[in-house]
């Protein structure tokens, strides 16, 4: 069967079972049915969010959980706006597979943003934070160089981020789906190395001594993000 078949645009594939052998370069798209199967059932929710911003024009992400919350929201904002625009605007070259699977991992992390838009809606929805404004004026989307290496780096970053915030979660309904949802993304940065260089899915950047995936603190995380923002992020009470 062919990798075109396996990321077919049917969203229909999402519901097969997942004992269904899975291919090489698909294996992804069944990884995010149990995070996107909840999220589904939440994103219902308008575009229009709220604004917490304050009055000194930076956006706050707020404290304890719900800076968790509004933390990893701020991240998949800005993986799902640069998905889109990989999927609204093809690099030169891109073959049908490469297009097939970005437009697979896009719909991942738009669900990814609407769960947490959802989750943060329900639980407090006077602080969630706004839609942020991103800024990729350094990635050269013609060019596919340029997209994998800047989609490695969104994808290290978001793993690293969830591995980073986990210590921080105190509800444990929410560390459950930051666990799911984190899976994902370190399948999304398994591919994407694996496009850039065939065969490998991990490094000595992103795995320590141990064998496990590497942490970042939301200082770390925020400060590699924000040259892709323009929206000025302070984390500084997350999960305080």
């Amino acid at each position: 069967m062919s990798d075109n078949k396996l990321f077919g645009t049917d969203e229909a594939e999402f519901a097969k079972p997942l004992f269904v052998p899975i291919k090489r370069r698909s294996f992804f798209m069944y990884a995010g049915a149990t995070a996107g199967a909840t999220a589904l059932l939440l994103a219902g929710c308008d575009d229009d969010d709220d604004d917490n911003t304050t009055t000194t024009g930076t956006v706050s992400l707020g404290s304890g959980d719900v800076g968790v919350l509004n933390y990893a929201y701020a991240l998949e904002q800005l993986e799902a706006a640069f998905y889109a625009q990989i999927v609204a605007t093809p690099y030169t070259g891109i073959t049908a597979d490469e297009k097939t699977a970005l437009t697979a991992i896009s719909r991942h992390e738009a669900i990814h943003r609407d769960f947490f838009k959802a989750a943060i809606t329900a639980a407090a929805p006077t602080q969630i934070i706004g839609g942020l404004t991103p800024d990729f004026s350094k990635v050269n989307f013609s060019d596919r160089s340029s997209v994998l290496n800047t989609a490695k780096t969104f994808e290290d970053l978001g793993v690293a981020a969830y591995n980073g915030a986990g210590s921080l979660i105190k509800t444990n309904d929410y560390l459950l789906i930051a666990g799911k949802i984190v899976s994902v993304e370190a399948r999304h940065a398994a591919y994407i190395r694996d496009l850039l260089s065939n065969g490998t899915f991990a490094d000595s950047t992103v795995v320590d001594n141990n064998g496990l995936d590497k942490a970042m603190s939301v200082a770390d995380v925020l400060a590699a993000a924000q040259p892709f923002i323009k929206d000025k992020i302070n984390g500084d009470n997350v999960g305080k």
